[in-house]
């Protein structure tokens, strides 16, 4: 299997190297991510609950996709390539936001990343791949900020900080 790569990057997404994806998790050095949220006509969004077997978070629930920029390729294309790998369909995207954060996990590894938050429109249900993805709902942003105040640990730590702080109504 290929080793997967991430492309580090200063607190300005200049490029700075590239590292094994694990490695740079386990010396929590700040690399290129993205994070993709899909909304419905409805105002719904589409959530994905990771794949338990995940090296991190997996079972909790987050936005539609996320991921890593490969060697080479665009924020943009890279969150198409993995809307389609994760949820089976594209759509249009629009970067909303940046950020970095930086979350430890009880494993040893830390997401350090410079996050591009990207939004689009999609109305039909996904074709999950059961490999990234555990389950799916749509949910409202009003029942979606109720269940955050009342049931975080439901939730990845970076999709938490987006609604936080980048995308509350």
């Amino acid at each position: 299997m290929m080793q997967e790569m991430v492309i580090l990057v200063d607190e300005h997404d200049n490029e700075i190297g590239l590292m094994e994806k694990q490695e740079a998790h386990v010396k929590a050095l700040l690399h290129r991510a993205f994070s993709v949220m899909v909304f419905n006509d409805k105002g719904e969004m589409l959530l994905q609950q990771r794949a338990l077997s995940k090296y991190h978070s997996g079972g909790l629930w987050t936005n539609t996709c996320c991921s890593h920029p490969r060697q080479g390729e665009t924020t943009e294309q890279a969150a198409h390539r993995r809307l389609q790998e994760e949820m089976g369909f594209d759509c249009e995207l629009k970067l909303h936001q940046t950020f970095i954060y930086k979350a430890p996990f009880d494993n040893g590894l830390t997401e350090h990343e410079l996050d591009h938050v990207f939004i689009g429109t999609y109305n039909q249900d996904p074709h999950i791949n059961p490999e990234e993805v555990n389950d799916f709902h749509w949910i409202s942003l009003s029942e979606l900020d109720q269940q955050l105040r009342n049931q975080p640990e439901k939730f990845t730590v970076w999709f938490k900080m987006i609604m936080d702080n980048y995308v509350r109504l």
